[in-house]
């Protein structure tokens, strides 16, 4: 699914043409995504200003004066610039309409989601899917001893808590397997054992891994578009573990091994990552 660097990706995208724009018209083609689009949500945003495009996790987040728009891609999908007169394609579920812009919101399989987050409700990131995330990895604030701090006590594997996105958000699973061989951890290495020397290795592993993703526009789709509709740079193509199992370790040669956690292909390095 798009993950953080795709999701931003996009939202820089967007954020450069709908700043600051009058959105004239916002169309539900489709109302059934992973919860149902609002039916009042398009005369709620009709005529209003964007305010700024922002991004909380994977989450996009359109803000107008009186509320805040709510976007996930899914499992699949993608918001990208169209012609304003382009044919809508199979699958764009919503569009969005400005005087000089037009964006679609494409999802095969609808996994996603348009939601609404009204002023009067209290701050966006007190919103129930937001609420429980964990800090963002650029952020200044995640540092090595934060992480260290957070793992202390998990018996579960660093791949899963990395996962689970209550400490830091944004390493799904090809950037977790990126980011463990990177730090040179076990991907089956009890979280809470960590030391602050491996958690201050694991925190640079992170950054770096995410950063090289967003510097390549992505992605962890084959299928994946910007939100110019430009296809993004498959990060696999650039990875040094994922999908490369049998394959030599670019550090020792040794093959690289696959091995499943929480139904999840995970891939790794048996000499430069020993337990």
């Amino acid at each position: 699914m798009p993950e953080l660097p795709e999701v931003e990706t996009t939202r820089r995208g967007i954020a450069t043409i709908m700043t600051g724009q009058v959105l004239q018209r916002f169309i539900v083609h489709e109302p059934r995504m992973r919860w149902p689009i609002p039916e009042e949500l398009a005369a709620a945003i009709r005529g209003r200003s964007v305010l700024a495009c922002e991004r909380r996790g994977k989450y996009l987040l359109i803000n107008f004066e009186h509320g805040t728009q709510i976007i996930h891609l899914g499992m699949s999908g993608s918001l990208r610039r169209v012609p304003l007169l382009e044919p809508r394609r199979k699958h764009d579920h919503a569009e969005w309409v400005f005087e000089h812009a037009r964006f679609l919101l494409h999802d095969p399989r609808r996994f996603g989601a348009v939601l609404w987050h009204d002023a009067s409700d209290g701050p966006i990131a007190a919103h129930p899917l937001l609420a429980k995330l964990g800090i963002e990895p650029f952020d200044p604030q995640f540092t090595p001893r934060y992480l260290h701090g957070r793992l202390r006590g998990k018996t579960q594997a660093i791949k899963q808590a990395l996962l689970a996105g209550d400490i830091v958000v944004g390493v799904g699973n090809i950037y977790a397997s990126e980011a463990l061989f990177r730090a040179r951890i076990n991907p089956r290495t009890a979280a809470g054992s960590l030391s602050p020397a491996r958690c201050q290795a694991l925190a640079l592993a992170i950054r770096e891994t995410l950063q090289n993703a967003l510097d390549s526009g992505g992605s962890t789709l084959r299928d994946y578009v910007n939100a110019t509709g430009a296809p993004g740079a498959y990060f696999t193509l650039h990875s040094a573990v994922y999908e490369k199992s049998g394959k030599p370790c670019p550090l020792c040669g040794t093959a690289i091994q696959r091995i499943v956690q929480g139904q999840r292909a995970t891939y790794f390095c048996p000499k430069c990552q020993r337990r």
